[in-house]
């Protein structure tokens, strides 16, 4: 075909024909190149997701980045200073005081008790304190639990402590290190393969599997937690309603799921009752859904600044409504 476009004939008739072959030849390239452009789009969004979510993702912050610049530059051209020198100008922005519920760990730097000059005791006349933040990361620690086997010397009769109770039975995570991957999944929103990683950095080897079944039991082990909770909520004269929307991803796609939320709050009228928060999670908004949660309550609602007392749920474009 290029070769036949290459020699154009001299004759009318014949370059009409090369013509024609040419057009067709452009318009089946032009439809196969927009074929794989919706090809390349599609592979694209269902690798990275769509171009809002890319860019939110990638929304940086260009400020920080040139603060960060600026810090890095000024700790490279900064002079070395000691007693001699002047001391460096104040810096330009504030630096609050060190909490006083950190633990303190006191370094003394003594230049000794003899002058080195003449060899005379040294007398303390004062003292200056740097106080110096510092991090130190959490480390895991194997737990033993022995349980010695008696025997008696009399009767021969054997005696072994109970074993405690555990959040797991027959599983190898103590309660702390449960809620601490309960806290880093939920609170921290941080994925269990990545908290697989963290730990490997540790060697401790703890499969996202493993993870997963840890917190699977976990929230079985909460479910009377959570019910006992929603039924002192439910227990009030009057509670406060409202759904916050969350993404879910469900089939390849994220869709929009809702967090119902109940609050039991009576300290602004003087109550004696413990404030309490129950959360609810569907998949939709449809009324249906706070109508089960709080189905036999009796008592006045508060929700988006409305006030309803009795009826059925129903749903407006400024929230939960009861009519």
């Amino acid at each position: 075909m290029r070769a036949t476009f290459k020699s154009l004939p001299e004759d009318p008739t014949e370059l009409r024909a090369v013509s024609e072959l040419m057009a067709a030849e452009i318009k089946a390239q032009a439809y196969q190149i927009e074929k794989l452009k919706k090809e390349l789009a599609g592979h694209r969004k269902a690798r990275f997701g769509s171009k809002s979510e890319a860019m939110d993702q990638l929304a940086f912050d260009l400020q920080e980045d040139t603060e960060i610049a600026a810090a890095s530059e000024a700790q490279k051209t900064a002079p070395e200073t000691d007693a001699d020198q002047e001391a460096p100008a104040k810096r330009t922005h504030n630096r609050a005081p060190l909490p006083d519920h950190l633990e303190r760990q006191e370094e003394i730097l003594s230049p000794g008790d003899s002058c080195g000059d003449c060899g005379g005791a040294l007398k303390q006349l004062g003292e200056d304190v740097t106080e110096e933040l510092e991090y130190v990361p959490g480390h895991f620690v194997v737990k033993r639990i022995v349980r010695p086997r008696m025997a008696c010397t009399c009767c021969e009769a054997f005696a072994q402590a109970e074993l405690p109770s555990r959040p797991i039975t027959r599983g190898r995570p103590g309660p702390g290190l449960l809620a601490h991957v309960l806290v880093g999944k939920y609170c921290d929103h941080l994925p269990l393969y990545r908290q697989s990683e963290i730990y490997a950095r540790d060697k401790v080897d703890l499969h996202r599997s493993t993870l997963t079944d840890w917190v699977g039991r976990s929230t079985a082990l909460l479910e009377p937690l959570a019910a006992h909770i929603g039924k002192l909520v439910r227990a009030g004269p009057a509670l406060f309603a409202d759904d916050t929307p969350v993404k879910m991803q469900a089939k390849g796609k994220a869709q929009t799921a809702r967090l119902w939320s109940y609050v039991r709050d009576e300290r602004p009228w003087c109550g004696q009752a413990p404030p309490c928060v129950w959360y609810q999670f569907s998949v939709d908004r449809k009324g249906e859904h706070p109508s089960s949660h709080l189905k036999g309550y009796k008592g006045v609602i508060h929700a988006d600044g409305a006030i309803v007392k009795s009826g059925v749920w129903g749903l407006s474009c400024g929230g939960l409504i009861w009519g």
